[in-house]
């Protein structure tokens, strides 16, 4: 009896083990700080739901861009993956690679979790197929300490950014770092450019492919960025470097500004953290509203996904209030969810100033068509590299806008 009794519990233990439906997640949040938050969400979802299993595979961010067509067009891929709203999510919704996730909300409406702002950049065809985690801001990253130390201020103005600059190279600090062995930065510095020099409507005809990027508008952009360049403000050999590497310049105290996303803060050593402060984008022309870029990241549901039913329990957690402040508060983010307020002062910060927007956009390449952002933030580190070549780099985007967009 005790030897019957004994293997009932070990068949009830297999039973147990065994029985569980697994939820498979690849994920591109490989830097430390937010992985870990996310493994803590995914054991707080297993606690829950103590039915299913969650396996997270976590890949390099940039391996991962590469990765996820492969997996989406595969006879049968991860059940949930993250990813980006906006065009690069619509991308996927116009090919039939991903499927809709109106049931993650429970019969509810999205604007109950989410800015109807949102809405357009989660959705296609009238059908959700995005379930957004965190927004962030980008800026301009300084440390206080180096700033008040050289007797700098906060520029406003184009004129002003351009002497806090030569001041900081004067007093050996490299004006602005940046790390371009991924080319999405330059991308970032083509945005703001873009949208301080020509604005927000130019700004989405152009990742629209209605813009020839032999336009008047886009020379004014590059030549801004060219007096950068042409005064030896960039870090030099950036491309060598990827964002995070180049970031420890700015740690270190050896460079002055990097204008980036929020989730520096991320890789910011403990010492530093409290050190980082951001201002706004300069002014160039003061007839243009100011416009600021704000990704919104999530997660989306493959068609070919195994676990469907597993991958929507999990996609009503991650949009829950729960999860949504851990993950914002725990990094210092802005929550998607509209009942979360900014978790801390520098939160807060880049919150009023995207509220004090005019108007706000994605992000290059996830605002314009993926083959023409491939080609186009490639240029662009040409460019930064050569700068002379600018017409025939400019021509040449052209030709690749034309054959892209089927224009004539």
């Amino acid at each position: 009896m005790k030897r019957l009794f004994v293997s009932l519990v070990v068949l009830v233990a297999v039973v147990l083990v065994f029985g569980k439906e697994r939820i498979v997640i690849n994920s591109y949040m490989s830097d430390p700080a937010p992985r870990k938050v996310f493994a803590e969400l995914v054991k707080i979802f297993e606690q829950k739901n103590p039915e299913y299993e969650v396996v997270v595979n976590t890949f390099a961010h940039e391996d991962f861009k590469v990765l996820l067509r492969t997996w989406l067009a595969a006879p049968e891929g991860p059940d949930v993956v993250t990813w980006f709203a906006g065009e690069r999510m619509r991308y996927f919704a116009e090919k039939g690679l991903i499927a809709p996730v109106d049931d993650a909300f429970d019969g509810r409406r999205f604007t109950d979790f989410f800015p109807a702002s949102f809405e357009s950049t989660c959705s296609y065809k009238g059908k959700i197929y995005f379930v957004p985690q965190s927004w962030y801001w980008w800026g301009v990253y300084y440390r206080r300490t180096v700033f008040q130390r050289l007797g700098l201020k906060e520029p406003k103005t184009w004129d002003e950014f351009l002497k806090v600059c030569d001041l900081l190279k004067k007093n050996g600090i490299i004006p602005i770092a940046i790390g371009t062995k991924f080319p999405w930065t330059a991308a970032g510095w083509f945005d703001i450019l873009n949208l301080r020099v020509n604005g927000l409507d130019y700004h989405i005809k152009l990742t629209s492919g209605e813009i020839p990027y032999t336009d008047a508008g886009l020379l004014k952009v590059f030549n801004y960025w060219k007096q950068l360049i042409d005064r030896g403000y960039f870090l030099p050999n950036h491309t060598s470097y990827e964002w995070q590497e180049a970031a420890q310049f700015l740690f270190r105290g050896e460079a002055g500004m990097y204008y980036m996303g929020q989730f520096i803060k991320d890789v910011a050593p403990a010492a530093v953290k409290d050190d980082l402060d951001l201002f706004r984008f300069p002014i160039i022309d003061p007839k243009i509203p100011l416009y600021e870029e704000t990704p919104i990241d999530g997660f989306m549901m493959p068609s070919n996904a195994k676990n469907k039913k597993g991958a929507i329990e999990f996609l009503k957690f991650i949009a829950s209030e729960e999860a949504q402040r851990k993950f914002a508060s725990d990094l210092g983010r802005l929550a998607a969810h509209v009942k979360i307020t900014p978790p801390d002062a520098h939160a807060k910060k880049g919150f009023e100033m995207i509220l004090a927007s005019a108007g706000v956009a994605q992000f290059y390449d996830r605002d314009t068509n993926p083959e023409m952002a491939e080609v186009g933030m490639n240029a662009m580190i040409r460019f930064m590299m050569k700068p002379s070549e600018l017409t025939k780099i400019l021509s040449e985007l052209e030709r690749e806008r034309k054959r892209i967009y089927g224009k004539k």
